[in-house]
């Protein structure tokens, strides 16, 4: 009981920071640091360009590789817009349920692992234990994006990462990938009652987005016979279209944001080869023949692996061990798990608290959620001095 005290004065003072992805995660990454110094461990403080946002990287046991990573995100979705019953950054205790902004998603785990750490202090480690706290999940995964490079960087090689997303303690092997993507086209105003002069921005938008509703029909095809998603295929949808000034002028502008969920690499690779070959062979050829400066270029929003279950997989059969489930799910929500394996570091999801409180007002995690991921952490000694 003492540790769950603690884990809850720690998600107290992690819920105080106001770590909207909008904004900087300095003061949350510097108490986190603080606490892990405190125990002596090895640590290491990754800024972003800006010098806003950082990762905490910190290391208890032997140097080398072959390590245990313990993943969580220090950034939380905005409240703005929300009805909430009481302050969303004071943490609230009521009925056996810790009611704050990113209680769930994901400041629970990390406040778990932070008090859990005094403990593995005192073992005799055969083996490292990374603490990994990023920045930006909730916008791309850029800070465990940074994360996974700078290890490369550093030449070190954890061989099992643990993410704690909000999974009820269940284990879960395998999500899509998320790709997000703005494409912007750049035509030339005129007066509507002569079109062929101009080139119209909102009319290639169209067929663009013709294109990719046909290529997600094609999707559907390529879906694997084994594959347990729903639904089994790769999704593409466009969320937001933006265009145009007026009816009667030729729309020199216009945006389409979309995004695709691939259920493998390959199928990623598909759409993107496909729709660029339509834009350089087609479309952006039929713009420049009337305006030479016509264009259409796509900024990329985020790319995120997906995490494919694999058939032999060391951080599955820690964590089974840790919780004493056989059985491992996939889930439609992204983490940055794939990530971890796209770098050669087997990878699973478990964490406390459900994904059906994450961005919703009056975020909770019940106190129960928090004590078996403590107890998780109790058992993951034993991986740890064998």
């Amino acid at each position: 009981m003492a540790t769950l005290a603690r884990a809850r004065d720690i998600l107290a003072e992690l819920v105080g920071f106001p770590t909207i992805s909008a904004d900087s995660n300095l003061e949350l990454i510097a108490y986190a640091s603080a606490l892990m110094s405190e125990v002596g461990a090895r640590i290491s403080i990754m800024r972003d360009e800006s010098g806003t946002k950082a990762n905490l990287f910190a290391t208890l046991g032997p140097e080398g590789d072959g390590g245990i990573v313990l993943s969580g995100h220090s950034d939380v979705v905005p409240v703005v817009g929300q009805n909430w019953s009481s302050d969303p950054f004071v943490l609230r205790e009521a009925d056996g349920r810790l009611y704050g902004r990113g209680t769930c998603d994901m400041k629970g785990f990390i406040a778990c692992c932070l008090a859990k750490a005094p403990d593995f202090t005192a073992l005799d480690l055969k083996r490292p234990l990374h603490f990994a706290f990023t920045y930006d999940e909730e916008v791309g995964c850029l800070g465990a994006r940074t994360l996974v490079s700078e290890l490369e960087r550093m030449d070190l090689r954890p061989s099992a990462a643990i993410i704690g997303e909000p999974t009820l303690m269940r284990i879960i092997e395998g999500h899509k990938g998320c790709y997000e993507y703005t494409t912007e086209f750049r035509g030339r105003a005129g007066h509507a009652s002569d079109p062929d002069r101009g080139v119209n921005a909102i009319e290639y938008a169209v067929r663009y987005i013709s294109r990719l509703m046909a290529l997600s029909e094609e999707l559907k095809e390529r879906a694997p016979k084994s594959n347990r998603f729903s639904p089994p295929w790769t999704t593409l949808q466009v969320g937001r279209f933006d265009g145009g000034s007026a009816r009667n002028v030729i729309a020199s502008h216009a945006s389409v944001e979309w995004e695709m969920r691939p259920v493998a690499d390959a199928d990623a690779a598909f759409v993107k080869n496909n729709i660029k070959a339509y834009v350089d062979e087609v479309l952006r050829p039929a713009m420049q023949a009337v305006h030479a400066d016509a264009d259409i270029v796509t900024h990329v929003i985020g790319e995120v692996e997906g995490l494919e279950p694999a058939a032999q997989s060391e951080a599955r059969r820690i964590v089974s061990e840790l919780t004493g489930l056989s059985e491992a799910e996939v889930v439609a929500f992204g983490t940055e798990a794939g990530l971890f394996q796209t770098a050669g570091i087997s990878a699973v999801i478990c964490g406390p608290g459900s994904i059906e409180q994450a961005h919703k007002p009056d975020e909770f995690i019940s106190l129960e959620q928090l004590e078996a991921c403590l107890g998780m952490l109790d058992r993951l000694s034993d991986q740890l001095v064998r």
